[in-house]
């Protein structure tokens, strides 16, 4: 790979996924004030939501399987112009139908991002794939962290710039990766380097293994991302400022994703694994309970919990399962923002069932919730909030911890598992 700027490329991946992750943040922030503008209850938002999440996964299987036709530039120049198309789509968006197809093509830009990028830093860092995975993927966070805080920052009254400038932000990102990559030399994938035939390839991903990390990713991606999308609806009465919530859980991660290297190390993937999951059902727990300042420490434990999360799962099929190549990445990246896409509305019809509950029997949930600051039904809302939003976390408990009995299976059967070049000649 001398003729391969692995840097700049490298570079230009991070600058991809921060825009990537940048589109669940102010999307997140986006939720309470689109309901109030283009009049949806909470289970539209969810399947707008959603939208994201299904075109994901669409886009990172199929892109997967184009990998290796295609090459990885070309999924990067389609990525970058779905990026841009879709972020202008919702910033010119006029009601339902068009926040739904502008999201769906965000999603599919989004997947392609992974599809591509996933092999192209484990091909480019065959030496430490989980660890540079972690480092790649720190920039989920960071691009929450940064899309928070524009959320934050344009939603202050000095300052009250709507959803649609928030959206504008991220084609400055956006640009310039597009700018970074055009032109530059990508590398094969590191199966086809090896020459892993594709039958091998697929026979590897109908391995029990390669199922069962299938299964546990539909748990920590929903863990995670069905968390983390609605963390700032979910907690609004429990804090005052609900959304940084979401930037204080994504800059641990991004603290934590950054020294993973020694982390990943001295536990191993699969210790990785199952201390994150039982951080994880901690932190969810403790978040569904706690009140006032408390929910900060508590969001700290859950935010410690989900780090390791996606990178260490793609990690370890990279290393653990090589021979599943692009394909068997975006296979395990697609199955869980398709099982997030699943659960999104989910979320959504639950929390408008436990809101109407909660409310004055007879009361319109829609009149409620646009209510008037300050008016007795704004007040009777922040109320069903409080009991709302908790009760959605204790519910999502369930999945850290049958991952805990997951993982503990999968550490204690470690040292039967072949990784690097032992399991690609395996």
């Amino acid at each position: 790979m001398e003729s391969i700027n692995r840097n700049k490329l490298f570079i230009a991946s991070c600058l991809a996924l921060t825009v990537t992750s940048m589109t669940f943040a102010i999307r997140a922030g986006m939720l309470e004030p689109l309901g109030i503008e283009f009049g949806l209850d909470n289970q539209q938002i969810g399947t707008i939501a959603s939208t994201a999440f299904w075109g994901f996964p669409l886009a990172v299987i199929i892109g997967g399987m184009l990998t290796d036709i295609i090459g990885m530039r070309n999924l990067m120049i389609v990525a970058f112009l779905s990026h841009v198309i879709g972020i202008v789509m919702t910033i010119f968006a006029g009601g339902f139908w068009g926040l739904f197809f502008s999201t769906f093509l965000i999603g599919i830009a989004n997947g392609l991002v992974e599809a591509a990028c996933n092999p192209l830093v484990a091909t480019m860092y065959p030496e430490d794939k989980t660890t540079k995975l972690n480092h790649f993927h720190l920039w989920f966070p960071g691009g929450l962290v940064i899309g928070g805080l524009i959320v934050y920052l344009f939603s202050m009254e000095s300052i009250n710039l709507g959803w649609q400038w928030q959206m504008a932000t991220m084609l400055i990102p956006a640009i310039i990766y597009g700018v970074m990559f055009f032109g530059e030399k990508f590398p094969v994938t590191e199966r086809v380097a090896k020459g892993v035939s594709t039958s091998e390839m697929y026979s590897s991903m109908l391995s029990p293994l390669f199922l069962f990390m299938v299964v546990c990713m539909f748990c920590t991606a929903i863990t995670e991302l069905g968390t983390n999308q609605w963390i700032a609806v979910l907690l609004d009465n429990v804090s005052d400022n609900s959304i940084l919530l979401l930037v204080f859980v994504s800059t641990i991660m991004v603290i934590g994703r950054a020294f993973a290297g020694p982390v990943v190390h001295g536990f191993s993937p699969p210790g990785v694994l199952l201390v994150s999951a039982i951080l994880s059902a901690i932190g969810l727990y403790w978040m569904s309970v706690a009140g006032g300042n408390m929910i900060f420490l508590a969001t700290a434990v859950f935010a410690m919990g989900v780090t390791y999360f996606w990178p260490t799962m793609i990690g370890f099929i990279a290393e653990y399962i090589p021979k599943s190549g692009a394909v068997g990445l975006g296979v395990i990246g697609g199955a869980g923002m398709f099982a997030t896409a699943i659960f999104q509305p989910i979320i959504g019809g639950v929390y408008d069932a436990q809101l109407v509950e909660a409310l004055p029997s007879g009361a319109d949930l829609a009149a409620y919730k646009s209510a008037a600051a300050g008016s007795a039904e704004a007040m009777e809302y922040a109320k069903a909030q409080v009991i709302a939003g908790p009760y959605i976390l204790k519910s999502m408990l369930v999945l850290p911890l049958f991952l805990i009995l997951a993982f503990s299976g999968l550490y204690f059967m470690r040292g039967k598992l072949p990784k690097g070049d032992a399991a690609l000649s395996h």
